[in-house]
């Protein structure tokens, strides 16, 4: 039998019908052009049962399509994103967010309560702008240090990429680079970050992130401040472009008198110097790792002691370097070379400590090469002892002088150059070569000059001679 038109009209009076999605930037995605397939009623929210409109789009390349999961009713209730459940303002999971704003917004979980509870919201966002959020969040107080600490300020897009594929786990994948699924290795099965549940991230129950993060928050490092009590100045890092001295100033007031505010754009920072220690204090505190501007988390330290730096300083000038702590693994210095056993003194192996009386004088006289002028010993500069680069004078090269050696003449009775090997065959008797400087005459046409081997007879080499070591004939 089928539903009459009015009960079917009560039934779809609570059924969600929206135009665009409440998503946080980091499930968006980085383009700016981006698609969304829509379905009205396409499914279930998974908190409250009710139907709602499903959007579906793709966050980037390379990345994994994604989809609404919970009705824009829970998502306003506790003003987290309809995709990942996270903090829609700090990127936190709920669990986080409500310890550090002691919240405790008991949602029933029931059918029947968690209708009713549906319906009392709805009329409370009705009444609102739509900025604040509803519920026990919307009423919360200022955000608290540990929000600011571990509050997220740039989209995390790591979280939009695809799943692992199992097929490639199991080494049957065979679609190779087009595979739109991960080729890693998964994690342990035993982390807890593997086990994770929407409706313990949405009621902020046994989260294992939120307990992640909250043990990070416990082991964070704190600023100390310095011992010299006469430093009042505070370094910001990480300024970047959007950042300027007005900001800064608007910010850092409220904790005392500023005496001045030194900006330096190239290295993107800035120093910040009170008039009194209990300021700077109190500024430190807190903005260290809680400080966001602008949408960028700046770094906050204390600045350097002016006196120390004026002793480095001042030490540098006068010669004296400063001590730096050795470096790990270099080779000390090398030891000194042994002592003679009788006593005497070490060699002098490169004359660096001898006497110039007792070197001997160098080549050339008193105006040779190196000559000294007159009145001085010969072979010697006027002035002063020569160099130590200077002691041993060389011989001047070839060609020096400007002027080629002369040539060696020839001994009596040569006869020119030996044979090319001992072993070659002598010359026929009666044929000598011609003296050096002669050129042979030439032979006339049709006969063989003398000492040429007729045509067609092999060429005799001393190597291959059987009677010498080497050959197999020898060996034999």
């Amino acid at each position: 039998m089928a539903a009459s038109k009015s009960t079917n009209t009560y039934n779809r009076q609570n059924w969600e019908e929206s135009d665009f999605p409440i998503l946080c930037q980091t499930c968006l995605g980085d383009n700016p052009y981006i698609r969304m397939t829509k379905e009205k009623f396409g499914r279930e929210c998974k908190i409250c049962d009710r139907p709602f409109t499903i959007f579906r789009w793709c966050p980037g390349a390379r990345m994994r399509f994604k989809k609404t999961e919970v009705c824009q009713t829970c998502s306003k209730t506790k003003n987290v994103c309809q995709t990942c459940l996270l903090d829609l303002e700090y990127g936190l999971p709920i669990q986080v967010r409500d310890a550090a704003l002691s919240i405790k917004d008991d949602m029933p979980k029931s059918e029947v309560n968690k209708e009713y509870y549906s319906q009392n919201i709805d009329r409370q966002i009705a009444n609102v702008d739509g900025v604040q959020a509803a519920g026990a969040v919307g009423k919360a107080q200022a955000p608290s240090d540990l929000l600011m600490k571990l509050a997220r300020t740039t989209p995390y897009y790591k979280r939009n990429r695809p799943h692992i594929c199992s097929f490639w786990v199991k080494g049957e994948c065979r679609r190779g680079e087009e595979c739109p699924y991960r080729h890693e290795r998964p994690t342990d099965p035993d982390d807890p970050l593997a086990d994770q549940n929407i409706k313990d991230r949405f009621y902020g129950t046994n989260d294992p992130v939120a307990d992640k993060l909250m043990r990070r928050a416990d082991t964070m490092p704190k600023l100390e401040p310095p011992d010299d009590k006469t430093v009042t100045t505070l370094y910001v890092g990480g300024l970047g472009d959007k950042v300027t001295e007005e900001n800064l100033r608007n910010h850092f007031y409220q904790f005392g008198e500023i005496r001045s505010i030194n900006v330096v754009q190239k290295q993107q920072c800035s120093f910040v110097t009170f008039t009194t220690r209990s300021a700077a204090e109190q500024a430190a505190e807190k903005s260290f790792q809680k400080l966001i501007l602008k949408g960028r988390r700046l770094n906050v330290k204390w600045g350097k002691s002016q006196g120390q730096q004026g002793v480095t300083a001042k030490s540098i000038e006068g010669g004296k370097e400063p001590q730096y702590e050795p470096v790990p693994g270099l080779p000390g210095a090398l030891p000194l070379p042994p002592m003679p056993s009788d006593g005497s003194q070490p060699s002098n192996f490169f004359n660096l400590d001898q006497d110039d009386a007792q070197l001997p004088p160098l080549p050339g006289g008193p105006m040779g090469p190196m000559g000294g002028g007159p009145g001085g010993p010969p072979g010697r500069l006027p002035q002063g002892p020569p160099p130590r680069m200077m002691q041993r004078q060389q011989p001047p090269p070839p060609g020096a002088f400007g002027f080629p050696p002369p040539p060696f003449p020839p001994p009596p009775g040569y006869r020119g150059p030996p044979p090319f090997h001992p072993g070659a065959r002598p010359p026929p008797q009666g044929i000598r070569p011609p003296p050096p400087g002669v050129r042979p005459p030439l032979a006339p046409p049709g006969v063989r000059p003398p000492g040429l081997r007729p045509p067609g007879q092999a060429v005799h080499y001393p190597s291959q001679d059987p009677q010498r070591m080497g050959t197999g004939a020898a060996q034999e």
